[in-house]
């Protein structure tokens, strides 16, 4: 089968060409025919001259108007193409995780550009995040089906890339039906996630060694759990020993999950429906302390035009939650803004901390865990980054 063409301005291919998997509007030939062509479009690239440069899902309509599937030009994208990639992804995961509960697929990193997979033992949610992987649906599900005979396949159609490619919103059973939240197995901790209500794909699983490193900062400790979601940190400090363990967050269904994890593994942990800064605001009038202060708010910058407002929040956050830390106490803050660089990230919590009149050294800095690759090409796609102080 051959494809539509579409060609490179001259010169503007180069980057592609040495390993860049996206291709910008401006860097197109948009001719009418290119333009024409629909949202979700396969399609061989070419230089000006005509070279081909391999195989990519199009969108004239957005600002990454190509995404490249494979250097082979007209190649077939179909359901054996996307088995013989997650055989890979999966082959990866097995040598990372000895359960299986993780992110199987993490889009350009495990060569399915705008696709997200995440493994639930015999249940996947797969986020189709690109007109193009959105067409696909049918394909993934079968790939699926081939190489890890699922229980349930669950489509979370309702991301924000969704709106920029003109997709609506779809969230259903795909595959397969559920009867409700399903466990999650970490770090020896039996969680819950709610794969169609809950956030994202229903569970994080890029703060996995994230909480395993604040756990073993938190054994006989009093620990306060922010943005904690169904547990996260919270059950996995208490799980290590922590003395004292209370989880807030705003949503009522997720601190309803929260409190069956708890009981489920016989934790001692409370949990609080709360906003967090009212939350905070409220412990340091009463003068509340605890020794291992936790944050992981959503994101404070989702755009780039958000980032002045955003890193304020931060600085606000980092104030709030140095001002209820212990003496000699940890505080952990992350951020899951792509668009908030790092350096700028640990400078505004940082300088929070300081506004409370608390000097801090920074242990750690982290990011997501293993089942979370970056491709090398796309160093911003590191979205995820946390801090880790030790307060005077």
């Amino acid at each position: 089968m051959k494809f539509p063409r579409v060609q490179f301005i001259k010169g503007a291919h180069k980057r592609l060409k040495f390993g860049h998997p996206w291709a910008f509007s401006n860097e197109i030939q948009m001719d009418p025919a290119t333009k024409a062509l629909p949202a979700g479009s396969l399609v061989t690239l070419t230089d000006a001259g005509g070279e081909t440069l391999g195989t990519a899902h199009f969108n004239s309509h957005t600002l990454i108007a190509a995404r490249l599937l494979t250097p082979a030009g007209d190649a077939p994208i179909n359901a054996a193409f996307i088995a013989e990639r997650l055989k890979h992804a999966l082959a990866l995961r097995e040598k990372l995780f000895d359960r299986p509960f993780y992110r199987l697929v993490h889009a350009e990193a495990d060569g399915l550009p705008g696709l997200i997979i995440d493994r639930f033992d015999d249940v996947f949610v797969v986020q189709p995040n690109t007109a193009g992987m959105d067409a696909l649906m049918g394909e993934i599900a079968a790939a699926l089906t081939v190489i890890t005979a699922p229980r349930a396949i669950v489509l979370r159609g309702d991301s924000a890339a969704r709106g920029l490619e003109g997709l609506a919103e779809d969230v259903r059973c795909f595959a397969g039906s559920l009867d409700g939240p399903v466990p999650v197995e970490e770090n020896g901790v039996t969680y819950f996630a709610d794969l169609l209500s809950g956030q994202k794909t229903g569970w994080f699983f890029d703060q996995r060694d994230n909480h395993a490193f604040m756990a073993g900062l938190s054994r006989g400790a009093n620990v306060l759990d922010l943005y904690t979601h169904t547990g996260g940190f919270a059950l996995a400090a208490a799980k290590a020993g922590a003395r004292a363990v209370i989880g807030v967050d705003s949503s009522a269904p997720a601190v309803e999950l929260a409190v069956k994890a708890a009981k489920t593994n016989g934790f001692n942990a409370t949990f609080e429906r709360s906003d967090v800064f009212d939350f905070l605001e409220s412990a340091a009038a009463r003068h509340a302390r605890w020794d291992v202060v936790i944050a992981d708010p959503p994101a404070f910058v989702k755009s780039r035009k958000d980032l002045k407002a955003g890193l304020q929040g931060y600085r606000k956050l980092g104030r709030l939650c140095a001002a209820v830390a212990a003496p000699g106490g940890f505080l952990f803050v992350a951020s899951c803004s792509h668009n908030a660089p790092v350096d700028e990230f640990i400078a505004a919590v940082t300088r929070g901390v300081d506004d409370a009149g608390r000097r801090a050294r920074i242990l750690r800095t982290s990011g997501a865990s293993a089942d979370h690759p970056v491709h090398p090409a796309l160093p911003e796609s590191a979205y995820l980054k946390a801090v880790t102080l030790a307060l005077d």
